[in-house]
């Protein structure tokens, strides 16, 4: 298997650490690039017809904070295992969907097609949970918020996509 590899035994002492931050920093970015050009969003949020069980929108942005410092720190933990190898790759593809969720959702307003990426970013998370598995149990378990997150965005996101 060809990989980049950024292998662990080179990664001593504080460059872990610098790593980590690199792993926040990209989770961070794909956060950014969702709200790129987006906003009112708690705005349009509330202007849309919903399912009686869909969350109030302050809700969303504490969530998506502790979610996106589990999706770091998990893919930090495999790095550290086995470097940038097929399971973060596997990690990539899943924040780069997640990126482009809101700027499809609320900046285009195309609720069918971000039900479309969800459903990827769905399986991509699945993906990544099962390789993560295999190299670091408690990493896989911290994208399981996240993966149930997913699916119940997902079910918002179909019943919006269903009653506009």
């Amino acid at each position: 298997m060809t990989t980049f590899s950024v292998s662990t035994r080179n990664a001593h002492g504080g460059r872990q650490w610098w790593v980590l931050a690199g792993f926040v920093v990209a989770t961070a970015v794909a956060a950014g690039i969702g709200g790129l050009g987006v906003s009112g969003t708690a705005e349009e949020y509330g202007a849309l017809r919903q399912p009686a069980w869909a969350p109030p929108s302050w809700l969303f942005g504490p969530v998506w904070t502790v979610l996106y410092a589990t999706i770091a720190v998990a893919g930090w933990l495999v790095w550290r295992r086995v470097g940038f190898t097929l399971p973060l790759w596997a990690w990539t593809v899943q924040l780069v969907l997640n990126a482009i969720w809101t700027p499809l959702f609320f900046g285009a307003g195309r609720y069918g097609l971000a039900f479309a990426d969800i459903v990827l970013l769905w399986a991509a998370i699945v993906a990544t949970v099962v390789l993560f598995r295999r190299v670091h149990r408690p990493a896989a378990a911290l994208l399981l918020p996240y993966l149930a997150w997913v699916t119940f965005a997902g079910a918002l996101n179909l019943a919006v996509w269903q009653l506009n």
